[in-house]
């Protein structure tokens, strides 16, 4: 009987030791965040301390549908974060987005932490924004994951937030419920919620809640600039990276003003949905909106707004006036852009079809379009091809919202231009050159999450060097730092001076300025005369 009881009592001992296994920061860290504690995991190294869908604002359900995000509740106890979180709603991911979350639903508004697990405290903060237009995108993409760059450094967080009909849409209704008479903007709202978190929070994962930078691509990239724009997002972060995508977005006016969503909004509501009734709106499940608009089968017009609260005028002007945050700005695009050319061109491009596209377009001045962009050959028509279809999709955008900050920013510039076509993959045929979103894998050191894709020596060492001049960024204001080639500011002075990121990355005179500025004199509202 003594053995048994000294038995018993050692395991009762082995047990008290085994309860308190959980609780050390080597195997699962704990944090206590203002609304309770949460519970995280360690990467594969021990390096990284990784948290997951913790949620950042209440659910956006009931009548929180179509509303600016409120405060997430208490809870007691211990958090489980070592999962991600549900993605929020959207109707038509992109083939190459592949998640890891268990699915979508409208409680979304979580975010993700990945924290050095030894660090002294106060660490710059990358901050990411997922691309998707707006209408897909979620933090569980493996191609996004933080721990790479936690590697170097810095604290990274991402958020979720309201995607399509869910996050921008907007009526009358809508707006005279809003003490502010406004609407939209849900999505970007969210965005701004998530860096108040990382404001409240972060310094008890390490992190310097004055020293944020916030960086996305794409949509991601349009929502950088937005929030600079945003006076509700202001003093939240303290520098800005933005990877193809500008919040100027002519030629398409994307960003369209209240008073007229509030007409094609409502419309587009009766004519999918059957009804544009907000409370009928309400009560509708997410599954029968969701299955409505998969089964319509025109383009969803649900973007961000001038709503005049997030956005209190347009944003050409916003920064005209020098209303935006006067940060310190890195922004550029990808050499192939528009990788799904023959969308754009359902023809081979010959110097005659471009030719005449030009004509078409600039009327009187498609001599001087074909100067800029020439097509004396079936090559250079090709290329030239590429080159304004990117224009028109992305990059004049990126380019005219570099121009803005110069011009009234009071900060530096910097911009890359990313030339390294990739190898063929699983979502991205050979020849694809160095498409949108093609960069994302190089700068979170992801690039083994690509599917089916062969990477060369030179890739990684690429992917290693924009990682640490990202992170470099993120922690002074500046890429440059020992061992890396030197990236002068953007400015007129030094010849616009742009970094080519490829196998080889050197930075040279911008070869192109004379083509962003004959887009600008025809957009911005000269015509073709």
């Amino acid at each position: 009987m003594r053995v048994l009881r000294m038995c018993a009592c050692a395991a009762a001992c082995l047990g008290c030791l085994m309860l308190t296994v959980p609780a050390r920061a080597s195997d699962h860290p704990v944090v206590k965040t203002d609304k309770g504690k949460v519970r995280g995991k360690l990467s594969a190294d021990g390096q990284v301390r990784i948290f997951l869908g913790i949620p950042y604002a209440a659910p956006p359900v009931g009548d929180l549908r179509w509303q600016p995000p409120q405060a997430a509740a208490k809870w007691q106890g211990v958090r489980d974060a070592t999962n991600w979180g549900d993605r929020c709603i959207q109707t038509h991911p992109f083939e190459d987005m592949v998640y890891r979350d268990p699915g979508q639903s409208e409680d979304c508004l979580n975010l993700n932490v990945w924290a050095p697990a030894k660090h002294k405290g106060k660490l710059p903060v990358m901050v990411w924004i997922y691309g998707g237009g707006f209408t897909a995108g979620a933090t569980s993409e493996a191609r996004q994951d933080g721990v790479h760059l936690a590697h170097k450094g810095v604290i990274v967080v991402s958020m979720n937030y309201r995607l399509g009909i869910f996050g921008f849409y907007a009526s009358p209704e809508l707006a005279a419920e809003s003490p502010e008479q406004a609407a939209g903007n849900y999505g970007l709202m969210d965005q701004t919620a998530a860096l108040r978190w990382v404001r409240k929070n972060i310094a008890k994962f390490g992190g310097n809640p004055k020293k944020v930078t916030i960086f996305g691509e794409s949509a991601g990239s349009l929502s950088v600039a937005a929030q600079m724009a945003s006076p509700l997002a202001q003093g939240l972060f303290v520098r800005a990276i933005g990877e193809s995508g500008g919040i100027f977005t002519r030629p398409r006016d994307e960003f369209q003003p209240l008073a007229e969503r509030e007409k094609t909004d409502p419309a587009f509501a009766r004519e999918v949905l059957g009804t544009s009734d907000l409370t009928q709106l309400r009560a509708m499940s997410w599954q029968d909106i969701l299955a409505k608009l998969q089964a319509h089968k025109g383009r969803a017009p649900f973007w961000p707004d001038i709503d005049g609260w997030f956005l209190p005028e347009d944003e050409a002007q916003i920064y005209a006036e020098g209303k935006q945050a006067h940060v310190p700005l890195l922004a550029g695009w990808n050499r192939d852009e528009p990788a799904a050319l023959v969308a754009d061109y359902p023809t081979p491009v010959t110097p005659e079809s471009f030719q005449a596209e030009a004509q078409q377009e600039f009327g009187p001045r498609a001599a001087e379009f074909l100067k800029l962009f020439p097509a004396n050959s079936p090559a250079e028509a090709r290329r030239s091809a590429i080159d304004f279809a990117g224009a028109k999709f992305i990059t004049y955008s990126t380019w005219t919202w570099l121009q803005a900050q110069l011009k009234t920013g009071d900060a530096p510039v910097y911009h890359y231009h990313f030339m390294r076509p990739s190898p063929e993959s699983t979502y991205h045929p050979a020849g694809s050159g160095a498409f949108h979103s093609d960069e994302i894998e190089y700068v979170f050191g992801t690039l083994d999450s690509r599917p089916g894709a062969h990477w060369q020596p030179a890739d990684y060492a690429l992917s290693e060097q924009m990682q640490t001049y990202w992170t470099n960024f993120a922690k002074t204001g500046n890429p440059n730092g020992a061992g890396l080639p030197n990236w002068p500011q953007y400015d007129a002075a030094d010849g616009f001076e742009t970094m080519n990121l490829d196998a080889t990355s050197e930075a040279k005179p911008a070869a192109h300025e004379a083509r962003w500025e004959f887009l600008k004199r025809v957009w911005e509202g000269k015509g073709t005369e």
